[in-house]
């Protein structure tokens, strides 16, 4: 069984996002899901990409990466839209990551943005919807696609549709065929690495 660490997307820890870390708990997983905000929670994206921003971009990054000082090495990395940011940077720069999970949002591994080359053995799903505006119309998918270039062992799943944070129960935006499939694809990811 695979111990993961969750990172929510800008609207907050969500209920949906605390149902989809129980459904790999229900697996056997292991699962650390550390709320950056706080306890907030927002009604919209543009809501918490505000407090965000508020906040510091780099100050909550970096929120999520202290999450894992007091974890074991050997985790996967999740990340949901903003989660992704923590998610991404540990798995590329902490040592002993299993793999890494990323949810509507991708870092290039190369250029400006990048925290350094994929590191060799960790495993990489990265999942989005094929009209999603954020992550097709900003960019990601380009940064996803260079990962699946570039790693042996990546993976870019793509669902018919436009929402972004479409495996969140609690949201309007919730796809429950995607989500059904990215839990399938998920849960047997966790059960290889």
């Amino acid at each position: 069984m695979a111990e993961v660490l969750m990172f929510h997307h800008a609207q907050g820890l969500t209920p949906g996002l605390r149902a989809f870390a129980d459904e790999l708990r229900a697996a056997g997983h292991t699962v650390h899901a550390p709320d950056l905000f706080d306890g907030r929670v927002f009604g919209s994206i543009d809501e918490g990409m505000a407090y965000i921003h508020q906040i510091g971009f780099d100050e909550l990054r970096e929120r999520g990466v202290r999450a894992a000082d007091t974890l074991p090495q050997g985790l996967v990395y999740a990340g949901f839209s903003f989660g992704v940011l923590p998610a991404q940077k540990l798995a590329q720069t902490r040592p002993g990551a299993r793999g890494a999970l990323l949810f509507y949002s991708c870092i290039p591994i190369s250029g400006d943005w990048a925290f350094g080359p994929w590191p060799q053995g960790v495993p990489v799903q990265i999942h989005g919807m094929d009209a999603d505006p954020v992550f097709v119309g900003e960019g990601d998918i380009d940064a996803a696609r260079e990962i699946v270039a570039k790693v042996p062992d990546a993976e870019l799943f793509l669902y018919p549709g436009d929402q972004h944070y479409f495996a969140d129960s609690s949201l309007p935006s919730y796809d429950a065929a995607a989500t059904a499939l990215l839990t399938r694809r998920v849960l047997e990811f966790l059960g290889r690495v």
